[in-house]
Protein backbone atom coordinates (compact mmCIF):
# COMPACT_ATOMS: atom_id res chain seq x y z
CA UNK A 1 0.00 0.00 0.00
CA UNK A 2 1.25 3.21 -1.15
CA UNK A 3 1.71 5.99 1.74
CA UNK A 4 0.20 9.44 1.70
CA UNK A 5 2.56 11.96 0.21
CA UNK A 6 2.98 15.32 1.85
CA UNK A 7 5.16 18.17 1.56
CA UNK A 8 5.17 21.31 3.61
CA UNK A 9 8.03 23.63 4.61
CA UNK A 10 9.41 26.99 6.44
CA UNK A 11 9.04 30.28 4.95
CA UNK A 12 11.76 32.64 7.12
CA UNK A 13 14.79 34.07 7.06
CA UNK A 14 17.91 33.00 8.84
CA UNK A 15 16.17 29.38 9.39
CA UNK A 16 19.06 27.13 8.54
CA UNK A 17 19.28 26.38 12.61
CA UNK A 18 15.43 25.21 12.56
CA UNK A 19 14.52 22.05 14.54
CA UNK A 20 10.90 21.87 12.88
CA UNK A 21 12.33 19.69 10.12
CA UNK A 22 12.89 17.39 13.08
CA UNK A 23 9.89 17.82 14.21
CA UNK A 24 7.69 16.61 10.91
CA UNK A 25 9.80 14.03 10.24
CA UNK A 26 9.54 12.31 13.69
CA UNK A 27 5.68 13.26 13.27
CA UNK A 28 5.59 12.16 9.26
CA UNK A 29 6.71 8.88 10.71
CA UNK A 30 4.70 8.21 13.34
CA UNK A 31 1.77 8.92 11.37
CA UNK A 32 2.53 6.61 8.10
CA UNK A 33 2.72 9.55 6.00
CA UNK A 34 5.99 9.99 3.46
CA UNK A 35 6.68 13.61 4.14
CA UNK A 36 9.20 16.33 3.25
CA UNK A 37 9.85 19.66 4.94
CA UNK A 38 11.60 22.23 3.31
CA UNK A 39 13.59 25.37 3.97
CA UNK A 40 12.65 28.38 2.06
CA UNK A 41 15.36 30.25 3.48
CA UNK A 42 15.13 33.70 2.14
CA UNK A 43 18.81 34.10 3.53
CA UNK A 44 20.05 31.26 0.85
CA UNK A 45 17.13 32.68 -2.04
CA UNK A 46 18.15 35.77 -2.32
CA UNK A 47 16.11 36.39 -5.77
CA UNK A 48 13.21 35.46 -4.32
CA UNK A 49 10.16 37.69 -2.36
CA UNK A 50 7.68 36.26 -0.17
CA UNK A 51 4.81 36.40 -2.99
CA UNK A 52 7.06 34.05 -5.50
CA UNK A 53 7.60 31.60 -2.75
CA UNK A 54 3.84 31.53 -2.02
CA UNK A 55 3.32 30.98 -5.53
CA UNK A 56 6.07 28.18 -5.76
CA UNK A 57 4.77 26.10 -2.90
CA UNK A 58 1.21 26.25 -4.20
CA UNK A 59 2.52 25.32 -7.63
CA UNK A 60 5.05 22.44 -6.57
CA UNK A 61 1.64 20.93 -4.50
CA UNK A 62 2.85 21.56 -0.68
CA UNK A 63 -0.11 21.03 1.70
CA UNK A 64 1.08 24.41 3.20
CA UNK A 65 3.95 25.57 5.25
CA UNK A 66 5.06 27.57 8.41
CA UNK A 67 5.85 30.87 8.58
CA UNK A 68 8.64 33.00 10.80
CA UNK A 69 10.12 36.24 10.85
CA UNK A 70 10.13 38.23 8.97
CA UNK A 71 6.87 37.17 7.20
CA UNK A 72 4.21 36.61 9.86
CA UNK A 73 2.23 39.67 8.98
CA UNK A 74 3.11 40.58 5.35
CA UNK A 75 1.63 36.65 4.43
CA UNK A 76 -1.84 38.09 5.16
CA UNK A 77 -2.59 39.96 1.91
CA UNK A 78 -1.17 36.88 0.24
CA UNK A 79 -3.60 34.76 1.77
CA UNK A 80 -7.59 33.95 0.11
CA UNK A 81 -8.62 33.44 3.93
CA UNK A 82 -7.44 33.83 7.64
CA UNK A 83 -8.64 32.21 10.50
CA UNK A 84 -10.68 33.93 13.01
CA UNK A 85 -7.84 33.48 15.85
CA UNK A 86 -4.54 34.70 13.49
CA UNK A 87 -6.63 37.58 12.59
CA UNK A 88 -7.46 38.66 16.02
CA UNK A 89 -3.67 38.73 16.31
CA UNK A 90 -3.10 40.10 13.04
CA UNK A 91 -0.10 37.82 12.50
CA UNK A 92 0.04 33.91 10.90
CA UNK A 93 2.82 31.49 11.32
CA UNK A 94 0.74 28.49 9.42
CA UNK A 95 -0.85 28.59 5.83
CA UNK A 96 -2.62 25.47 4.29
CA UNK A 97 -3.36 25.20 0.75
CA UNK A 98 -6.18 23.49 -0.77
CA UNK A 99 -6.06 21.18 -3.88
CA UNK A 100 -8.05 23.81 -5.90
CA UNK A 101 -4.70 26.50 -4.69
CA UNK A 102 -7.20 28.20 -1.97
CA UNK A 103 -4.77 29.45 1.27
CA UNK A 104 -5.36 29.58 4.50
CA UNK A 105 -3.77 31.69 7.10
CA UNK A 106 -3.46 30.53 10.94
CA UNK A 107 -1.33 31.00 13.80
CA UNK A 108 -0.70 28.89 16.38
CA UNK A 109 2.22 30.03 17.87
CA UNK A 110 -0.49 31.69 20.32
CA UNK A 111 -1.62 28.52 21.35
CA UNK A 112 1.82 27.52 21.59
CA UNK A 113 3.57 29.88 23.81
CA UNK A 114 0.04 29.13 26.47
CA UNK A 115 0.27 25.71 26.50
CA UNK A 116 4.21 25.69 26.86
CA UNK A 117 4.29 28.41 29.66
CA UNK A 118 1.24 26.50 31.56
CA UNK A 119 3.16 23.33 31.13
CA UNK A 120 6.17 25.19 32.65
CA UNK A 121 5.00 27.51 35.18
CA UNK A 122 1.58 26.82 35.44
CA UNK A 123 -1.27 29.07 34.70
CA UNK A 124 -1.30 30.60 38.32
CA UNK A 125 2.19 32.63 37.03
CA UNK A 126 0.17 34.25 34.56
CA UNK A 127 -3.31 35.16 35.98
CA UNK A 128 -3.74 37.99 38.08
CA UNK A 129 0.07 39.46 37.27
CA UNK A 130 1.57 42.20 35.64
CA UNK A 131 3.87 41.12 32.70
CA UNK A 132 6.33 43.31 30.57
CA UNK A 133 7.09 41.89 27.18
CA UNK A 134 9.78 43.13 24.73
CA UNK A 135 8.88 43.03 21.48
CA UNK A 136 5.63 43.78 19.34
CA UNK A 137 6.32 41.89 15.82
CA UNK A 138 4.62 39.18 14.52
CA UNK A 139 5.57 36.38 17.33
CA UNK A 140 5.07 38.95 19.56
CA UNK A 141 1.68 39.78 18.77
CA UNK A 142 0.66 36.12 19.29
CA UNK A 143 2.37 35.85 22.75
CA UNK A 144 0.49 39.30 23.71
CA UNK A 145 -2.78 37.49 23.10
CA UNK A 146 -1.58 34.45 25.04
CA UNK A 147 -0.95 35.98 28.02
CA UNK A 148 -4.45 37.81 27.54
CA UNK A 149 -5.65 34.30 27.46
CA UNK A 150 -4.11 33.61 30.30
CA UNK A 151 -5.35 36.36 32.15
CA UNK A 152 -2.40 38.88 33.08
CA UNK A 153 -4.05 42.02 35.07
CA UNK A 154 -1.53 44.37 33.43
CA UNK A 155 0.37 44.22 29.96
CA UNK A 156 3.23 46.48 29.87
CA UNK A 157 4.57 46.33 25.81
CA UNK A 158 8.01 47.94 24.97
CA UNK A 159 9.24 47.82 21.57
CA UNK A 160 12.09 49.43 19.72
CA UNK A 161 9.65 50.96 17.41
CA UNK A 162 7.24 52.72 19.52
CA UNK A 163 4.43 52.77 16.60
CA UNK A 164 4.47 49.26 16.56
CA UNK A 165 4.25 48.89 20.22
CA UNK A 166 1.32 51.42 20.20
CA UNK A 167 -0.67 49.51 17.17
CA UNK A 168 -0.34 46.39 19.29
CA UNK A 169 -1.52 48.41 22.75
CA UNK A 170 -4.90 49.10 20.22
CA UNK A 171 -5.26 46.21 18.82
CA UNK A 172 -4.84 44.14 22.30
CA UNK A 173 -7.93 46.71 23.37
CA UNK A 174 -10.54 46.55 20.75
CA UNK A 175 -10.31 43.15 21.10
CA UNK A 176 -10.44 42.72 24.62
CA UNK A 177 -12.30 45.46 26.19
CA UNK A 178 -11.52 47.15 29.33
CA UNK A 179 -7.83 45.23 29.30
CA UNK A 180 -5.03 47.14 31.33
CA UNK A 181 -2.33 47.48 28.37
CA UNK A 182 0.02 50.08 27.53
CA UNK A 183 3.06 51.40 26.12
CA UNK A 184 6.35 51.14 28.43
CA UNK A 185 8.19 54.45 28.66
CA UNK A 186 11.03 53.41 31.37
CA UNK A 187 11.81 49.67 30.56
CA UNK A 188 13.63 48.59 33.66
CA UNK A 189 11.29 50.43 36.09
CA UNK A 190 8.26 48.53 34.61
CA UNK A 191 9.91 45.32 34.85
CA UNK A 192 11.39 45.91 38.80
CA UNK A 193 7.35 45.95 38.99
CA UNK A 194 6.31 43.05 37.23
CA UNK A 195 6.14 39.52 37.91
CA UNK A 196 7.24 38.22 34.96
CA UNK A 197 9.22 39.05 31.66
CA UNK A 198 8.79 38.15 27.85
CA UNK A 199 11.28 38.40 25.12
CA UNK A 200 9.37 38.20 22.28
CA UNK A 201 12.23 39.97 19.51
CA UNK A 202 14.52 37.90 17.54
CA UNK A 203 17.10 39.37 19.70
CA UNK A 204 19.01 36.81 21.43
CA UNK A 205 19.18 34.49 18.34
CA UNK A 206 22.05 32.98 16.56
CA UNK A 207 22.91 35.76 13.73
CA UNK A 208 20.60 38.41 16.18
CA UNK A 209 23.13 38.81 19.23
CA UNK A 210 22.46 40.66 22.41
CA UNK A 211 20.35 41.05 25.30
CA UNK A 212 17.36 43.79 24.98
CA UNK A 213 16.56 43.47 28.58
CA UNK A 214 17.96 45.47 30.92
CA UNK A 215 19.74 43.24 33.21
CA UNK A 216 19.81 45.09 36.44
CA UNK A 217 15.84 45.12 36.39
CA UNK A 218 15.76 41.60 37.06
CA UNK A 219 15.01 39.94 40.34
CA UNK A 220 15.36 36.49 42.16
CA UNK A 221 10.77 36.32 42.10
CA UNK A 222 10.51 37.40 38.17
CA UNK A 223 9.55 34.54 35.99
CA UNK A 224 11.49 34.92 32.26
CA UNK A 225 10.66 33.60 29.25
CA UNK A 226 11.90 33.78 25.73
CA UNK A 227 9.93 32.93 22.39
CA UNK A 228 14.03 31.70 20.96
CA UNK A 229 15.50 28.67 20.69
CA UNK A 230 18.39 29.19 18.94
CA UNK A 231 19.97 28.88 21.14
CA UNK A 232 18.17 27.34 23.90
CA UNK A 233 19.74 29.76 26.78
CA UNK A 234 19.74 33.21 25.65
CA UNK A 235 22.29 36.14 27.40
CA UNK A 236 18.87 37.17 28.38
CA UNK A 237 17.86 33.56 30.01
CA UNK A 238 21.28 33.46 31.30
CA UNK A 239 21.31 36.93 32.95
CA UNK A 240 17.72 35.82 34.80
CA UNK A 241 19.07 32.78 35.97
CA UNK A 242 22.02 34.20 37.16
CA UNK A 243 19.59 36.43 39.49
CA UNK A 244 17.64 33.33 40.28
CA UNK A 245 14.78 33.78 38.23
CA UNK A 246 12.15 31.10 37.17
CA UNK A 247 13.40 30.70 32.99
CA UNK A 248 11.70 29.87 29.68
CA UNK A 249 13.10 29.12 26.11
CA UNK A 250 11.19 28.80 23.44
CA UNK A 251 11.67 25.07 22.94
CA UNK A 252 8.25 24.63 24.12
CA UNK A 253 6.56 26.89 22.19
CA UNK A 254 8.20 25.17 19.02
CA UNK A 255 6.93 22.30 19.90
CA UNK A 256 3.73 22.63 20.68
CA UNK A 257 2.87 24.90 18.18
CA UNK A 258 4.05 21.91 15.35
CA UNK A 259 1.74 19.97 16.94
CA UNK A 260 -1.23 22.47 15.72
CA UNK A 261 0.46 23.19 12.31
CA UNK A 262 0.92 18.96 12.18
CA UNK A 263 -2.68 18.53 12.78
CA UNK A 264 -4.16 21.16 10.74
CA UNK A 265 -2.05 20.58 7.86
CA UNK A 266 -2.36 16.33 7.89
CA UNK A 267 -5.42 15.85 10.04
CA UNK A 268 -3.14 13.70 12.38
CA UNK A 269 -2.58 14.56 15.84
CA UNK A 270 1.25 14.26 16.69
CA UNK A 271 2.58 12.63 20.27
CA UNK A 272 3.34 15.33 22.14
CA UNK A 273 6.33 13.51 24.24
CA UNK A 274 7.57 12.28 21.08
CA UNK A 275 8.11 15.31 19.55
CA UNK A 276 9.91 16.99 22.47
CA UNK A 277 12.33 13.94 22.46
CA UNK A 278 13.01 14.93 18.82
CA UNK A 279 13.59 18.09 20.12
CA UNK A 280 16.25 17.59 22.32
CA UNK A 281 17.98 15.03 20.15
CA UNK A 282 17.71 18.12 17.19
CA UNK A 283 18.75 20.54 19.20
CA UNK A 284 21.58 18.83 20.72
CA UNK A 285 23.33 17.57 17.06
CA UNK A 286 22.15 20.93 15.98
CA UNK A 287 24.35 22.59 18.74
CA UNK A 288 27.32 20.28 18.39
CA UNK A 289 27.58 21.45 14.68
CA UNK A 290 27.34 25.18 15.14
CA UNK A 291 30.36 24.61 18.17
CA UNK A 292 32.27 22.95 15.30
CA UNK A 293 31.62 25.61 13.11
CA UNK A 294 32.64 28.52 15.73
CA UNK A 295 35.65 26.60 15.94
CA UNK A 296 36.88 26.37 12.22
CA UNK A 297 38.70 29.41 10.57
CA UNK A 298 37.01 31.72 9.20
CA UNK A 299 39.12 30.72 5.89
CA UNK A 300 38.60 27.42 5.90
CA UNK A 301 34.72 28.09 6.18
CA UNK A 302 34.98 30.26 3.49
CA UNK A 303 37.24 27.89 1.31
CA UNK A 304 34.18 25.20 1.90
Amino acid sequence: MTKPRTLVGLLGANIQGSISPALFAEAFAAAGIEGYYHLLDVDRLRERRLPQLVEAIKAAGFAGANVTYPFKQDIIPLLDAIDPSAAEVGAVNTITIAPDGRTTGFNFDRAGWRNSFVAAFGANSAQGKNVVQVGAGGAGRAVAFALLDLGVSTLVISDLDGSRAAMLQADLERHRPGVRCRVSIDLAGDIAAADGVVNATQVGMRGFPGNPVPDEALQSRHWAADIIYTPLQTDYLKAAAAKGARTLNGSGMCVHQAVEAFRQLTGVTPDLARLHRAFAAAAAARDAAFAAADKTPKDQRAAS
